[in-house]
């Protein structure tokens, strides 16, 4: 029977009466002895307790893995990624195959990608970034990279620069349109002026004639030193938190009665309508008052002499609407999402003629985005063009 006992319980009962008789010499207690050996009984009962199995199986048990396989990482990525052994496809995660198609996994990796810059960088071996356009569609953008990551294997990365890029060319576009409507009139100043210094300055009346050419050129200049900076300071302010309670009704009525008195015979056409306990909004006043003058002072621009320019305000749901309607030649449908866009004009002739900067709806659109607002621009040609502003009145906050 003793000869069946694990090797482990003989060991624990060896160390138990070793300690006990060690503690005894130690200290001549006879007690303190007792005191050892019964802790190491203890011991000896809990190891024999323990079913070998399990013992064994503790100390065979191997150490967890926290390794996961390739396969399942490239997956985890959003942007195209592909795995290549030997130049061909031996992975790509959901995204390239939703890209270049289900097809590539096991194809060369130059035709599976079927770009001559991929190709290239490809057959080369480069790992600098390379730009490629068409893939997927003929307006996007992307930057491939390469790594190797082994042996005869390379990580290849496909990253979509198409927003990068837009963004871009809408600066470098803006930069340009506003260069060339800045140096027009000044150079229509220089020129006058550079006539009136010669002879034509001694006739009065050719004096006086560019003189006020001279002067409308320079408004103009002013006008649209002003818009860009309006919209500067808006897109500066566009993450800034909106405090102010702001009554449209009031705003509106001071923007009417302002172009009444500053555009003549057309500002006796604004009609006026104010729906009666209009709530205010949240929201930046100075840029809702530019708003709503620009969006009247359109509507005075390009509607008929003589005809109405109805300006509206009332409350849908949880919203106050602004509207402003006017009759005049209308805008083609085409170019209604367009409208928007800096410096874009349906007629660039007639709008610098009425002097127009091309930035009053691009304004208006930023003012409406900060402010979590809907812009709607509908027209009929030969009838007339609505725009509707939607703004967000405070939601009631619940009683405690």
């Amino acid at each position: 029977m003793i000869d069946e006992l694990p090797l482990r319980t003989w060991l624990a009962v060896t160390i138990a009466v070793a300690t006990a008789a060690m503690v005894w010499l130690l200290s001549r207690d006879g007690q303190a002895g007792l005191a050892a050996l019964a802790g190491g009984a203890a011991l000896v009962v809990i190891i024999a307790t323990i079913p070998e199995e399990q013992a064994a199986a503790h100390d065979e048990a191997p150490a967890p893995s926290h390794e996961l396989p390739a396969a399942a990482i490239v997956e985890a990525v959003a942007e195209p990624v592909l795995v290549l052994r030997g130049g061909r496809v031996a992975l790509a995660n959901v995204a390239a195959r939703t890209l270049l198609g289900a097809h590539i996994v096991g194809e060369d990796a130059r035709v599976a990608i079927r770009h001559p810059g991929a190709a290239a960088h490809l057959a080369e071996g480069v790992t600098q970034p390379v730009d490629l356009v068409g893939i997927g569609a003929l307006d996007q953008r992307w930057e491939m990279r390469a790594a190797p990551i082994g042996e005869n294997a390379r990580l290849v990365q496909l990253v979509d620069r198409t927003g990068q890029h837009a963004a871009e060319k809408m600066r470098v576009d803006f930069v340009a349109n506003a260069s060339h409507e800045l140096r027009t009139p000044l150079a229509s100043i220089l020129g006058y002026v550079e006539t009136l210094a010669d002879e034509a300055g001694d006739d009065p009346g050719l004096r006086k004639r560019f003189l006020a050419i001279v002067f409308d050129e320079a408004r103009r200049m002013e006008r649209l030193v002003e818009d860009l900076m309006s919209l500067s300071r808006i897109e500066a302010e566009k993450f800034r938190e909106l405090r102010a309670a702001v009554d449209l009704a009031v705003l509106a009525q001071e923007a009417c009665d302002t172009l009444t008195t500053t555009h003549g015979d057309r500002g006796a056409d604004i009609r006026l309508d104010i729906a009666e306990q209009l709530p205010p909004v949240t929201g930046d006043p100075v840029q809702l008052s530019q708003l709503i003058h620009n969006l009247i002072g359109n509507a005075m621009k390009y509607g008929r002499a003589g005809t109405p320019v109805e300006v509206s305000l009332w409350t849908q749901a949880q919203n106050v609407c602004l509207r402003v309607a006017d009759q005049g030649d209308g805008i083609p449908p085409e170019h209604l999402p367009r409208l928007t866009e800096r410096f874009y004009r349906v007629d660039p002739g007639r709008s610098r003629s009425i002097g127009g900067t091309g930035l009053g709806l691009a304004i208006v659109k930023h003012v409406v985005e900060r402010h979590r607002g809907r812009l709607d621009i509908a027209s009929t040609v030969g009838v007339g063009t609505r725009v509707t502003v939607t703004l967000p009145t405070p939601t009631p906050k619940p009683l405690s």
